[in-house]
């Protein structure tokens, strides 16, 4: 039970944590599954968070996965509920309340405010992942590639994504 309860209180926390989305929310979500309640390993994380990209639907419903590797199908329910109950419920009243605010002057000052945070806290988050998915040169050459090649082009990136996993098994296989 102290587990299940562990769980809703790490991820009701990181839920609120997602301003910019789920990336926001990757350097928390590290130090508290990984570093602090050992739940996943930082590779399992990885994982699980790249899956959740690929996976068609909300990239962070990935959190069901570590409920799930805690405390079985109890933990994911409880992972999910906590991680979309506690923004849900203040989306809506912050969406209500800001309607209502509509001629505040306030108002453009905060909403350039809040777009600077979640810009720092995306970053944070891609810098976490780099950290520990950057681990081998072929990671590096295969990054700088993906990131040339978008930058230059109008390219889909799930080409690539999927170019650069078919090379890595081709590594990996070799």
């Amino acid at each position: 039970m102290k587990q299940l309860a562990d769980l809703a209180g790490v991820f009701a926390y990181i839920s609120l944590l997602t301003v910019g989305g789920g990336m926001a929310a990757f350097p928390e979500l590290k130090q508290l599954t990984v570093d602090v309640h050992h739940w996943v390993t930082f590779t399992q994380l990885m994982h699980y968070y790249s899956l959740g990209q690929l996976a068609p639907g909300p990239n962070m419903m990935m959190v069901a996965s570590i409920g799930a590797q805690v405390a079985g199908l109890p933990g994911a329910a409880v992972v999910l509920v906590a991680f979309i109950l506690p923004t849900g419920l203040l989306t809506f009243a912050i969406g209500r309340l800001w309607n209502r605010l509509a001629a505040w002057p306030w108002r453009p000052s905060i909403q350039r405010g809040l777009g600077a945070v979640s810009v720092g806290l995306v970053l944070a988050g891609a810098i976490v992942l780099g950290r520990g998915a950057l681990a081998e040169p072929l990671s590096w050459v295969l990054a700088i590639g993906v990131f040339a090649l978008l930058m230059r082009t109008h390219i889909n990136p799930a080409l690539p994504i999927v170019a650069s996993g078919l090379i890595g098994l081709g590594v990996y296989f070799i």
